[in-house]
């Protein structure tokens, strides 16, 4: 500076400043900025011959600006990401994770959406930090989870979507959509509201879950569509589907006294089961007793009727000789098993004391099984 040539400065020699002696040395003084300036140029010099304000020192400075403006254009798409390459603000290419190169800005930018992380949206609760329990707790928000349903019930209901950017959609994510996650929440909760309107109460809080996270899959992921958002709509999970709290027990009440009443249906349906096909088997059983012997007594009559016609042919070739024939059988069919005492009343007989006990006579015989002849014990 013009001072240091004077010895000092304005304020007389040495090195003084306005208000008496300067600064005393304390250690080793810093560098002089000028010095260094000084030394820099020098070895610019040096390194460009004819100066650097000559044609090749301006050449050398504008190829080093050039290079570093070229190697700009490198970056790098993580694991997670997808690049978006947009010439002048026109999307031109998406590239994959890695290690990528673009032509440097102002001509070509690129933007980094997380477009292969699956993100996740809670409608009806939220997380909040709990600071008593060391972790997060689970808060409902009723606004969004009481839902009226087709008969007129109120349910609340609890549900996340799953959703990421489609890969061949990344430029609609980017520039027809404002605010992704809130258009994701918006159209899910609508979707839910419009199913569960069409539904009954009782199939959702029952067995009809899958069927009510499909249509609202389907129902999300066609309006994002029509939206031209460049959404993938991965899952639709229903977490808790209940009654509002002030009517639960009740309703809980109810939901037991008809599981009892499945419970009886099924317990009368399974003794019906069993007392139908054995009531069913004694059914047959009588009819096939009962055809059995309307077989049997047609046989009996027929053979009886047959019998009877063979006798009358016979009687009516031989009418005496059969119907001795016929009366000697019928007396030794009913004589046959009778005990018999023969008095032929001739001479012989006239000692006999009238009054005789004639079958304490007979000796006791035990009865025989086979065939009886017609005569007896004398």
């Amino acid at each position: 500076m013009p001072w240091k040539n004077q010895g000092g400065g304005p304020w007389g020699s040495g090195p003084k400043g306005p208000w008496g002696s300067g600064p005393q040395p304390v250690g080793p003084r810093p560098p002089d900025l000028e010095d260094l300036l000084r030394r820099g140029q020098d070895r610019l010099q040096q390194i460009m011959p004819g100066g650097y304000f000559s044609g090749i020192g301006i050449t050398l400075i504008i190829l080093l600006i050039a290079a570093f403006w070229l190697l700009s254009g490198f970056f790098r798409v993580q694991s997670e990401e997808l690049g978006v390459v947009l010439r002048f603000g026109k999307h031109v290419r998406t590239v994959q994770p890695g290690l990528n190169y673009h032509l440097p800005y102002p001509i070509e930018t690129v933007l980094l959406p997380k477009a292969l992380r699956v993100n996740t949206i809670s409608i009806g609760m939220t997380l909040i930090d709990d600071p008593a329990r060391r972790g997060r707790s689970v808060r409902d928000v009723p606004e969004e989870s009481l839902m009226l349903t087709g008969d007129e019930n109120i349910v609340d209901v609890d549900f996340t979507v799953l959703w990421r950017i489609k890969p061949d959609g990344v430029g609609d994510f980017l520039f027809n959509i404002q605010n992704p996650e809130g258009t994701v929440k918006a159209v899910a909760e609508s979707a839910m509201r419009e199913v569960i309107g069409r539904s009954q109460i009782q199939p959702i809080l029952t067995g009809a879950r899958n069927v009510t996270e499909q249509n609202v899959h389907e129902l999300i992921q066609r309006t994002l569509d029509s939206y031209g958002a460049g959404i993938q709509i991965s899952q639709v999970q229903m977490q808790k589907v209940d009654p509002p709290a002030q009517v639960i027990d009740a309703f809980r009440d109810v939901q037991a006294a008809r599981a009892n009443l499945e419970q009886l249906q099924n317990e009368a349906q399974t003794y019906a089961n069993q007392v139908v096909p054995q009531a069913r088997g004694r059914a047959a059983q009588i009819l096939q007793a009962a055809e059995g012997y309307k077989e049997q007594a047609v046989a009996e009559a027929k053979g009886q009727s047959a019998r009877f016609l063979k006798v009358y042919e016979e009687y009516k070739k031989a009418p005496d000789v059969t119907r001795e024939r016929i009366y000697l059988e019928t007396m030794e069919r009913v004589l046959g098993g009778a005990d018999k005492l023969v008095y032929d009343g001739g001479a012989s007989g006239q000692g006999i004391v009238p009054y005789l006990p004639l079958p304490e006579l007979t000796t006791k015989r035990p009865p025989t099984t086979g065939p009886q002849s017609s005569g007896g014990s004398r």
